[in-house]
């Protein structure tokens, strides 16, 4: 009776364990290293400044490859603060994987975008559920993005207010641009932009 008795105390403390795990945030940046990171393209578009990830030169997407749940997350909240300097684009990249070259061709972007061209602006799943015109954001200020990931269903928060929530049909066909799983993936767009990205951290959801 007493061995039974431990061994539902261990099955219930880990258990206990695993569900506690599930709901931690968990950072993804030092703020003194790329390790974790690993950059496309132009590798030299990234550098670590401050305690912050700064992009600056021609394309480059810098993708999580570290150790956190395999740097393959389903459901998640991620959350992340950005700094975009006048005119810039870059972007979020969620449930997509390493590629060298090349936009990423899997997942979904949550965009970010103040004042650059592109009328699609911060706050918006690129191409799916947009924010035209207005940024919901500033230059030269710092802002918060929140990136919910669970089931079929995405909701991206700027500053703690919604900016897109989307329901993934039952029926898309659309085998790269769909929910899956993957990786986290950052977006150095052009060489005229600049973005800088801190607190970046990541709670697992069941």
């Amino acid at each position: 009776m007493k061995s039974i008795t431990i061994a539902m105390l261990v099955v219930a403390v880990a258990v206990s364990s695993t569900c506690l795990a599930a709901d931690e945030w968990v950072s993804l940046f030092d703020g003194k290293t790329m390790d974790g990171w690993k950059a496309s393209e132009h590798s030299d578009s990234w550098k670590v400044e401050d305690g912050k990830l700064v992009c600056f030169g021609p394309r480059s997407h810098l993708f999580y490859v570290g150790d956190v749940k395999g740097a393959n997350f389903k459901n998640f909240e991620l959350k992340l603060e950005v700094l975009l300097h006048p005119g810039s684009n870059s972007g979020v990249y969620i449930h997509t994987a390493y590629q060298q070259n090349g936009w990423p061709n899997k997942g979904y972007e949550a965009q970010v975008n103040n004042t650059h061209k592109d009328r699609k602006k911060t706050g918006g799943l690129y191409g799916v559920k947009d924010v035209m015109d207005k940024s919901p954001a500033k230059d030269n200020e710092w802002w918060s993005y929140h990136i919910t990931v669970k089931g079929k269903r995405i909701i991206l928060k700027v500053n703690g207010e919604v900016t897109a929530d989307y329901t993934e049909p039952e029926d898309l066909n659309r085998p790269n641009r769909q929910l899956s799983s993957g990786t986290i993936a950052l977006q150095a767009h052009d060489p005229k932009s600049k973005a800088e990205y801190k607190n970046i951290k990541i709670k697992p959801l069941p």
